[in-house]
């Protein structure tokens, strides 16, 4: 009886001891490797030369070399959710997400390695604001500091190995010119007075494309050195856009989507056949749109309406990456799911 009390005891302590062990920000912790990755929840892609990868929840990445059939997780520093990928070549991968966390990878996404969190982004955010003199701007930025790294990067671009924008939540934007090694941030290069959040960012050429919150759609024609407003007929918040040839689209709440191809000075919308909101687009070759809904359908930018794909059902997606004219990968809630385009 004694020795069942005394290893009671023991056990007991243990636990309290383990209980009392710091918990390690997610910032900070990497991601845990998982028996099935590519199951996992996922929510952006992007194609390294002829490798895709693939982004999700608790800081997976997983990469495929066959077109996604089968996929392996690479290493991690983080275990925050990631949101976006972009490839600026081959071997040049950036990543960002929650915790305002940017990921960079040099072997094409097999490992990564951070080079901006939310912490570090805020603090920037505070000395350029005192640096310019602008009281709101200071303000503001010292709301982020006091925050704490709570507020997600929502999407990014890389025009090369070194240059690149991120965007995010309440207005969000920071830029770098040297791989992530430095930052500065945006904020008050964009006309967003509301600190309405970005959802999207497409870049075609020097044309840059943002979308997001509460209607808000903004232009640069410059490589981003200036931004306008476009009006909108619709202001609802878009969480998907393309650039693809003349046409910029952008797309979101309640199955709207809406069409520009004279610069943003006009809109059309483009009637869609159910009022679901849409989460995910690419740009199919030959300048293709495809749209995919909450609802897990599929449409086809089609004149000046959007036309069902006939497959087979899918669940909701986040995500779509087009691997040809008729091969199709989607990402959402079950993964990767490779899709066979008619």
């Amino acid at each position: 009886m004694l020795r069942f009390a005394s290893c009671l005891l023991a056990a007991c302590a243990a636990l309290g001891a383990a209980r009392a062990a710091p918990v390690v920000d997610a910032l900070d912790r990497p991601a845990l490797m998982v028996r099935e990755p590519a199951r996992a929840v996922l929510l952006a892609s992007a194609r390294c030369g002829e490798r895709v990868v693939a982004v999700g929840e608790r800081g997976i990445v997983v990469t495929s070399d066959d077109a996604g059939r089968s996929w392996r997780q690479a290493r991690v520093p983080v275990s925050v959710t990631l949101t976006a990928v972009r490839c600026a070549d081959a071997h040049t991968a950036y990543a960002a997400g929650h915790g305002g966390v940017v990921l960079a990878s040099t072997d094409g996404g097999l490992t990564w390695a951070k080079r901006l969190d939310g912490r570090r982004a805020a603090q920037l955010a505070l000395d350029a604001a005192r640096s310019g003199g602008d009281a709101r701007a200071v303000q503001d930025a010292q709301r982020l500091v006091a925050d704490g790294p709570d507020k997600p990067f929502l999407d990014l671009h890389f025009f090369d190995a070194r240059h690149g924008l991120v965007v995010g939540a309440y207005g969000l934007a920071f830029a770098t010119e040297d791989g992530g090694q430095t930052w500065q941030p945006w904020m008050q290069r964009l006309p967003n007075p509301k600190g309405n959040h970005f959802y999207a960012l497409r870049v075609q050429g020097d044309t840059l494309l943002l979308a997001g919150e509460q209607g808000l759609v903004l232009l640069s024609t410059d490589a981003g050195r200036s931004f306008r407003k476009l009006e909108l007929p619709y202001q609802g918040s878009f969480f998907t856009a393309e650039l693809a040839g003349r046409d910029m689209i952008v797309a979101g709440l309640r199955g709207n989507a809406w069409r520009s191809s004279d610069g943003g000075a006009n809109w059309a919308q483009l009637a869609a056949p159910s009022p679901v909101s849409f989460t995910a687009s690419t740009v199919l070759p030959g300048d293709g749109v495809l749209l995919a809904n909450q609802a897990g359908e599929l449409l086809r930018v089609d004149g000046s309406s959007l036309t069902p794909v006939q497959l087979p059902a899918l669940p909701p997606l986040n995500a779509l990456q087009a691997l040809g004219a008729h091969a199709l990968l989607a990402l959402g809630v079950q993964g990767a799911i490779p899709v066979p385009l008619p």
